[in-house]
């Protein structure tokens, strides 16, 4: 990253919680810009670009989600972390397939959400350009541009299939275990029981699959998942 201080938008409607985050992160070397709803959000981010977005999901006027689902549909792909008192995982599940890279759980504090910043950032500037497309076999992946070909066939996936997708073609041949892919694609662990991994890999199978071709993801039991070289 450059030596400019990292340019944070907060949105957050408490006062009080938006005033002590502002000046907290403010201490830590981030320019922040901090708003108190979801329009005002949107108009920001139209106004200028940001490195990193901390998003309220309960908002005035439009909600945090919906903020994120447009920003996804406007192809803004500034990383964006989801701040909530909702920890249950369907809420988790929904913020992630609007398009969050993470999510934090109220009450916080501010050490933690600082850390997940650095660790975002951190994972941004090791994967380059969010624009590179990456290739395995017959498949072909660009996140950024949020298009998957199988056989030269269009294949519609939703954002965080699409993740999914990018981290196993990205190291074909390589067995990618449940965590090391919760940890890459959702950012952080959701509990032990989860299924949520193998949940998306059916659904990969279900999208990729065509006429005479083979189903290119290969399960190692017990362990995880490989994409076929």
């Amino acid at each position: 990253m450059s030596d400019d201080p990292v340019r944070l938008l907060l949105v957050e409607d408490d006062e009080p919680l938006r005033r002590l985050l502002g000046d907290q992160l403010s201490e830590r070397g981030y320019a922040v810009q901090a708003v108190a709803d979801g329009r005002a959000a949107i108009a920001a981010i139209g106004d200028d670009p940001f490195d990193i977005v901390i998003l309220d999901r309960m908002l005035p006027f439009v909600d945090g989600v919906d903020v994120l689902r447009w920003l996804r549909e406007q192809e803004v792909l500034t990383p964006v972390i989801l701040l909530t008192a909702l920890g249950r995982l369907p809420e988790r599940v929904e913020g992630l397939e609007a398009g969050a890279d993470d999510y934090v759980v109220k009450p916080f504090e501010t050490d933690e959400l600082h850390a997940r910043i650095r660790a975002l950032l951190r994972r941004r500037q090791a994967n380059g350009t969010d624009s590179a497309t990456v290739t395995a076999g017959d498949v072909t992946v660009s996140v950024a541009r949020h298009r998957v070909t199988r056989a030269g066939q269009p294949i519609e996936l939703h954002k965080t299939e699409i993740k999914l997708l990018a981290e196993l073609v990205r190291e074909a041949g390589t067995v990618l275990t449940r965590p090391l892919l919760l940890e890459r694609v959702w950012g952080y662990d959701f509990v032990p029981t989860t299924n949520i991994v193998d949940a998306y890999i059916r659904r990969l199978r279900q999208r990729l699959e065509l006429p005479g071709l083979p189903d290119p993801i290969v399960t190692v039991r017990g362990v995880g998942y490989m994409f076929r070289a």
